[in-house]
């Protein structure tokens, strides 16, 4: 059993010092801290969300649902992942059963590499093709599986690509755009490009996986001067919607392609992630190449840049 849902942050503060004796020496990325408890998993994350799992996750998570309610007068409905769960089946084989445009994007978990946001129009007629391939399960495809099989995605869908840069990315960052945002420029830039083709493209829908409330996003994209509005935003949505799915095959490719680049370039196998190893790559990057390299070629943002400046201390 899993159950999750967001703290507020004077509990936030109780669970940390309830858990404190419990806390698991190694901590996942960007957790505050991991604890055991019986039969319970504990984990909070930065984001404020925590996390219960196992087979007392229920009791356990129903201490700090109390405690939501005995402080902030906040109900928290601990049974919603079961509704969210019904309304997924329901939209799996609603966006499955027609012609959609759908963008996904990568990298924007790693390090090193670019972010890549992909749109695709996938039709009915392509729906049996993007399942035999196995894109619907894009997510558990393999490097080697997603070299293989995008060639031929891209020869049979149209799509429209844009990659960012990190050096562009660090432009951003320092204008004070979050991720979020970048993505959301990156996904309206990609959405109105195949949208605004001398083809037109017979659509139902267009589909993008939600990384944020909608109201948000299109603040995000106030600025842009050309803009697409008629967006359903739906959490999955690559398992959901064949056109997303082909999107992030797509993304991936052309990532995994930069990838291979870079470490031609720099005669240092570069690793994907955000991980120690990443560190390591980092610092002897640093020691070969100056450190204005990493503006070029990382996320400057990142924690990996300051874990890589203690290191060469």
């Amino acid at each position: 059993m899993t159950i999750v849902f967001k703290v507020s942050e004077n509990v936030r503060e109780k669970m940390i010092a309830y858990y404190k004796d419990a806390k698991r020496e190694k901590t996942p990325p960007y957790a505050v801290f991991q604890a055991d408890e019986a039969d319970t998993i504990i984990t909070l994350y930065e984001s404020g969300k925590a996390m219960f799992q196992g087979v007392s996750a229920d009791i356990d998570a129903n201490i700090w649902v109390d405690m939501e309610k005995k402080l902030n007068n906040r109900t928290i409905d601990i049974n919603e992942p079961k509704k969210e769960k019904e309304k997924y089946k329901e939209e799996l084989n609603y966006f499955y059963s027609m012609p959609t445009i759908g963008s996904d994007e990568v990298g924007t978990g790693d390090y090193f590499g670019p972010i890549v946001v992909t749109a695709t129009f996938v039709d009915k007629t392509k729906i049996d093709f993007i399942n035999d391939l196995g894109v619907k399960d894009s997510k558990k495809l393999t490097d080697d599986k997603i070299l293989k099989i995008a060639p031929l995605l891209i020869k049979e869908i149209p799509y429209v690509t844009y990659t960012l840069n990190n050096k562009e990315y660090n432009t951003y960052q320092n204008k004070g755009y979050n991720m979020n945002k970048i993505k959301a420029i990156l996904h309206n830039k990609v959405l109105y490009s195949l949208t605004h083709k001398e083809e037109k493209y017979p659509y139902s829908k267009i589909v993008v996986d939600q990384f944020v409330y909608p109201r948000k996003y299109f603040e995000h994209i106030l600025e842009a001067k050309e803009k697409v509005t008629d967006i359903t935003f739906t959490t999955k949505a690559e398992s959901k919607c064949a056109s997303v799915a082909a999107a992030s095959v797509i993304s991936r490719y052309i990532f995994l392609m930069k990838m291979d680049e870079l470490t031609k370039e720099l005669g240092i196998d570069i690793p994907k992630g955000a991980n120690a190893i990443v560190d390591q790559v980092g610092k002897e990057i640093v020691t070969k190449y100056g450190f204005n390299k990493l503006n070029e070629i990382a996320k400057l943002n990142f924690k990996n840049t300051d874990k890589i400046k203690e290191a060469l201390r």
